[in-house]
């Protein structure tokens, strides 16, 4: 995503916290937009017609080293921005963790490669701005599906247009080459998600609902480092 979609999503996030007359009666109060939702679901399921075979061919073809390879070099892109919303958060000590994984992987790990960090024991982390914006005490707002990018809040919605704002595959100036990185990650985040597919499929007998109510959960989880207060009445 580029900084204009960013801005576009943004804007789209917000305008449907607005929109109470496109809302329609919820089995889940976190859900006020389940129509629109559902919408948005379909679309993301029309599109993954096409966008799962290339992803099925890619981890059909490509050797299970050049798979690692691929994601180690855009997980230590991200270390950098994690690094910086641990620092946000308070979590001094992790964003230090962070900028070491960065340093090494860069250097020894040739670019980020090779992910020479976590074998020196320096913990990989997952922080986003979406989850910065809930350790400040920022509610979650409604939930919402959009194509492509998938379930967010609407915090999180914000905080997805931040964290592409500051993607550094989006400043490379050459479009070819950032078109192709776009391109070769998304299909690689895709093919991760390969195993997870028939899970979903066969333990779900809605698989909106079960998306839904598994990414409240986990994105809870993570905002609360694994520890949910107990009286969280959403636990």
């Amino acid at each position: 995503m580029n900084k204009q979609i960013a801005k576009r999503v943004l804007a789209a996030a917000f305008a449907a916290t607005l929109l109470g007359g496109c809302a329609t009666t919820a089995n889940n109060p976190k859900d006020p937009y389940e129509g629109f939702n559902r919408a948005m679901f379909a679309v993301n399921e029309g599109l993954d017609v096409v966008i799962k075979p290339v992803a099925k061919g890619y981890d059909t073809v490509a050797p299970a080293p050049v798979k690692t390879g691929i994601g180690n070099f855009f997980g230590n892109l991200q270390d950098i921005w994690t690094a910086f919303n641990n620092f946000l958060q308070g979590k001094g000590g992790s964003g230090l963790s962070d900028v070491g994984r960065v340093l090494i992987n860069t250097t020894l790990g040739i670019g980020g490669v090779f992910d020479v960090a976590s074998e020196m024991g320096f913990e990989k982390h997952a922080e986003d701005f979406g989850q910065t914006l809930g350790k400040w005490g920022v509610a979650d707002g409604p939930y919402l599906y959009w194509p492509l990018i998938g379930p967010r809040t609407t915090r999180d919605t914000v905080g997805f247009a931040i964290d592409s704002y500051a993607d550094p595959v989006w400043t490379v100036d050459h479009v070819p080459t950032r078109n192709s990185l776009v391109g070769v990650r998304f299909v690689d985040v895709r093919a991760s998600l390969l195993p997870s597919d028939k899970v979903v499929e066969e333990a779900a007998f809605d698989k909106y609902v079960y998306i839904r109510d598994a990414y409240l959960q986990n994105r809870r989880s993570e905002i609360h480092d694994g520890n949910v207060p107990k009286e969280d009445p959403d636990e």
